[in-house]
């Protein structure tokens, strides 16, 4: 199998190296957005919330492992991260409509009125960030960023990349 280093030197480290400089600039904006400093309060949610809320009213009521499986992470770390959103109203607790024992979580109407207003702030964000794309600009950039984070979701789940797996024939 061949290693890291292996792996690129099939590459310009130059290109590499500005990759990677680029991706660490883009999390640190991506935070300042989130933090409310380019997108306003009104984008402001915690990362963690805005993707628990989404995935909530995108799939509907769920169990925590479910939830947890559905995001890649532990259980543990829902039930923390559901915690102050249960507090602060934006998901409920219900039972479970087949099993009253178990509980699922569900977005409130608190929360889908909170994500929409942070969606839609976010969505004038984009808008005003991406002002002079074309929309085939803007297809192909959300295209290869969807790319780009599943091959750091895959390889994050021990799924390796199709160069690594190609050196273990």
């Amino acid at each position: 199998m061949p290693t890291s280093q292996d792996m690129t030197t099939h590459f310009d480290p130059g290109l590499l190296d500005a990759l990677q400089h680029q991706v660490a600039l883009f999390a640190r904006r991506a935070e300042q957005t989130r933090l409310g400093s380019v997108g306003q309060v009104r984008s402001s949610m915690d990362r963690a919330a805005y993707l628990l809320l989404n995935r909530l009213d995108r799939e509907g009521p769920m169990g925590v492992k479910a939830l947890a499986a559905g995001m890649g992470i532990d259980s543990s770390t829902v039930t923390r991260q559901v915690a102050p959103l249960v507090d602060t109203g934006l998901v409920k607790r219900t039972s479970h409509p087949e099993d009253g024992r178990a509980v699922v979580l569900q977005l409130s109407p608190r929360g889908q009125a909170r994500l929409e207003e942070v969606r839609t702030s976010r969505r004038a964000l984009m808008a005003q960030v991406t002002d002079g794309w074309s929309d085939e600009e803007k297809e192909s950039f959300c295209s290869l960023l969807t790319r780009f984070n599943t091959a750091l979701s895959a390889r994050q789940n021990g799924h390796p990349h199709p160069l690594e797996q190609a050196g273990a024939s």
